[in-house]
């Protein structure tokens, strides 16, 4: 291994740019998205998805305990139920 003998100044501004340049290659600005890459717009419920919200509220509170948390199973026997009263 070679021997590296820095000064102070040398050490200090090699350090500088290490901590200010965090990445090799960077330019020092923050990456942005770009104008033309706007975000995809968020999808509309279909009416299958709308019913079937509108069961699991109704049902929800028969597997559900009183202090708020669900009883054993009664998510999977809530989405169940639900699902079978959208299909009506």
């Amino acid at each position: 291994m070679a021997k590296v003998e820095l000064s102070l100044e040398e050490y200090e501004a090699l350090r500088s740019m290490a901590h200010d340049n965090s990445c090799i290659g960077c330019s020092g600005e923050v990456n942005q998205a770009s104008p033309a890459m706007d975000p995809k717009p968020k999808r509309k419920a279909s009416a299958s998805n709308k019913r079937y919200a509108a069961a699991f509220k109704k049902v929800k509170g028969r597997f559900m305990k009183k202090n708020g948390g669900w009883k054993k199973n009664g998510f999977r026997n809530a989405a169940r139920a639900a699902h079978k009263l959208a299909r009506k």
